[in-house]
């Protein structure tokens, strides 16, 4: 169990659960007993408190949080560096993040989008107005709660502007996918940076899709710095112009050709969200032709693009424009003004040269792309509704939660217009991969953590009475180390909390009983099931308890675990029992058994007199051996008997063929001899059938 759940910090905080663990701090739901709320409190972590790097980090967090006050920033109540302790309390938050959300619904409608983005660069605004600026700027940092507001966390590694800001000299840069070039390239960061982190975030949110993906961080990184991403209108055709445009300028290269701040870029939204067929012409601002004349523009379906939740724009615009200000109106009407000159000059240009195409229809061979995550594949295949209208392309993944077959992620993701039979690549759920539990007794909690963690496996504790391992060091876990477990698995362990106070005594009449019984028992008396161990060499039935540890009759803690040995059944002897058929024949039959090339059994037999079966009953304890049946001197029958199985199967049959009878008649050879044994039995073989 977590030292802290169940504490009271201060006299006043008292901590109920944890609700996150990051790099170097765990939160954790807290009630304020005094101000009557609900808090989340960030505790550093123990091997960190005397870290003088996370320290600093830190408490650079606290630092840069505490001058700030916007609703779109969480707030925080108190602060406390002490000697041991260092905390962060701050408000509640009672929703999810960001990249949660985006993770649910794939591709988010672009005017739900910029409802988020506003709201965040809202945030930033302020900030940066502090001279804070951010660094961190990504979607598993922002919180959305259920009216759809936002809320801007963690500082963790934010600089006041004025101060060191050289990235790649600090142990934490950020997370590498939404990181400026700038900043991976380890220059000086300025306030651009975090508008960079917005425009990947708003290109994540309007196409479903990061701008760039590689297997490891470094690549990343050099596709920050080199590449130039798919623009998002090929990755999802429904996207204004405008918005690809907006998008793409928050994400130019060089700082000095992206939004000059937080504000300026807010001012392009609203003229965005004013007027969704708007064009802007970022390349004749910078003297660039990164952005030419669009390709087609389409019309606005306001009806389609409606949030989910009530969101009364005139409200939000309203609300902005309070919030920042009238200079943000004053900058709105400037740009206004100048781009109407603009845009009538260049719409003329526009409509001459795409006059032909635009007044053309077109054929309407456009279908909606499905939501195909969270289907199995072979499902999708085999309706022809997806079969008929897309052709599918499948990429192995994995992961542990999902079952196999599971379809991880889609592109194009769900939404997009595509034309019929287009082709769309399925990230599928593959089999999950296995690891051993390793062993771990007397092991400290941290090091069997990390150990767990190494092998991708979950992990969560559960304290027990213990008399001889010290307290914190694992006693056992469950699953019991050396077991086979899929990646992912949760492992309980089972932590030491040293001796207790109260003394139980474990049963003396365990041995030779049965394990569920043996485990009531120990229950019983309040003592906990530690590893269940099988014994292969036992003669006891499979489930019989062997023995214990500690042995039957000690006097242990009240909660201690006790190991359970408990037969296999490999080595008990087992009988196996087989009737075999008899050929159909009346006359004296010579039969031996042979158990391994050692001949068990010999008689005479007349089938006509003992019936068409004949039973081989044997005992062993482990392993397979074969029997084989001979009638008259010939082999007639194999069988395996499995004494793991407790079966026996037949292998092969051969055909039995009478001897002859040698009477002369026709036959030109009347010697009389049978040309078989000394004993007149024959010696022919006939047709071999397998069963």
């Amino acid at each position: 169990m977590d030292k802290y759940i169940g504490k009271r910090l201060d006299g006043k905080y008292e901590i109920h659960n944890l609700v996150g663990v990051g790099g170097m701090a765990c939160v954790y739901r807290a009630y304020d007993r005094v101000e009557d709320r609900w808090v989340a409190i960030k505790i550093l972590k123990d091997e960190f408190s005397n870290n003088s790097e996370f320290l600093r980090r830190f408490r650079n967090e606290a630092k840069a949080i505490t001058v700030l006050s916007h609703p779109n920033i969480v707030d925080v109540y108190d602060v406390s560096f002490g000697d041991r302790l260092q905390y962060i309390v701050m408000e509640y938050i009672d929703g999810i993040t960001l990249k949660q959300y985006i993770d649910q619904e794939g591709v988010i409608r672009w005017d739900e989008a910029l409802h988020f983005t506003t709201q965040i660069l809202m945030a930033l605004e302020h900030a940066h107005e502090k001279g804070i600026i951010h660094r961190d700027i990504k979607p598993q940092n922002v919180m959305l709660l259920q009216d759809g507001s936002i809320k801007v966390t963690d500082f963790g590694i934010a600089r006041f502007s004025q101060s060191e800001t050289q990235t790649m000299t600090d142990k934490a840069i950020g997370s590498v996918h939404y990181i400026a070039p700038e900043q991976a390239r380890g220059d000086y960061i300025t306030d651009k940076a975090d508008i960079y982190s917005v425009g990947v975030m708003l290109y994540e949110m309007a196409t479903g899709r990061l701008p760039f993906v590689a297997d490891n961080a470094v690549s990343v990184a050099l596709m920050q710095l080199q590449a130039k991403p798919v623009m998002p209108r090929e990755l999802n055709p429904s996207l204004p112009r405008g918005l690809e445009q907006i998008t793409m300028h928050a994400m130019e290269k060089n700082p000095v050709d992206r939004f000059q701040s937080a504000g300026e870029m807010l001012d392009d939204i609203d003229r965005f969200r004013r007027n969704p067929s708007t064009v802007f012409h970022y390349d004749l601002q910078a003297g660039r032709a990164d952005y030419n004349t669009p390709r087609n523009i389409e019309s606005y379906d306001s009806a389609r693009f409606k949030p989910n939740y009530n969101d009364s724009y005139e409200y939000e615009e309203e609300y902005v424009r309070s919030q920042r200000g009238a200079r943000g109106a004053m900058a709105v009407k400037g740009v206004i003004a100048a781009a109407i000159i603009v845009l009538l000059a260049v719409g003329a240009v526009w409509l001459w040269n795409n006059s032909e195409t635009l007044f053309t229809p077109e054929v309407d061979d456009q279908i909606e792309m499905p939501h195909f995550v969270g289907k199995i594949y072979d499902d999708i295949l085999n309706d022809p509704e997806f079969s008929e209208n897309f052709k599918f392309v499948r990429k192995e993944g994995n992961n542990p939660d999902l079952q196999p077959g599971e379809v991880m992620q889609q592109n194009p993701n769900k939404g997009i217009m595509v034309k019929k039979g287009s082709e769309v690549e399925l990230l599928v759920n593959g089999q999950v991969e296995q690891v051993e539990v390793p062993v771990m007794e007397n092991y400290t909690q941290a090091d069997a953590t990390a150990l767990l963690k190494q092998l991708n496996l979950k992990v969560k504790y559960e304290e027990v009475a213990h008399d001889e391992i010290e307290t914190g060091h694992v006693v056992t876990s469950d699953p019991q180390a050396k077991k086979m477990v899929d990646v992912g698995t949760t492992v309980t362990l089972k932590i030491s909390k040293g001796p207790a106070t109260k003394k139980t005594k474990v049963p003396d009449d365990l041995v030779g009983k049965k394990q569920y019984d043996v485990e009531a028992q120990l229950e019983g008396r309040k003592l906990k099931i530690g590893n269940i161990i099988p014994d292969d060499t036992s003669t006891q039935p499979e489930g019989t308890v062997v023995s214990t540890n500690p042995a039957p009759g000690s006097e242990v803690s009240e909660g201690a675990t006790v190991d359970i040995v408990v037969s296999s059944g490999k080595g008990s002897t087992k009988t196996i029992s087989k009737d075999i058929s008899l050929p159909s024949v009346d006359m004296d039959i010579n039969l031996k058994v042979y158990r391994n090339g050692t001949l068990v059994e010999e008689k005479t037999i007349n089938p006509a007199y003992i019936g068409s079966s004949y039973n081989l009953t044997y005992t062993g304890t482990s392993g397979q051996e074969t029997v084989v049946v001979q009638l008259n001197g010939n082999d007639y029958m194999y069988l395996s008997f499995n004494y793991d199985t407790k079966e026996a199967t037949i292998t092969q049959t051969i055909d039995f063929v009478p001897p002859s009878d040698n009477s002369g008649g026709d036959n030109p050879d009347s010697s009389g001899s049978s040309g078989g044994d000394d004993d007149g039995r024959g010696s022919g073989g006939g047709a071999i059938s397998n069963n």
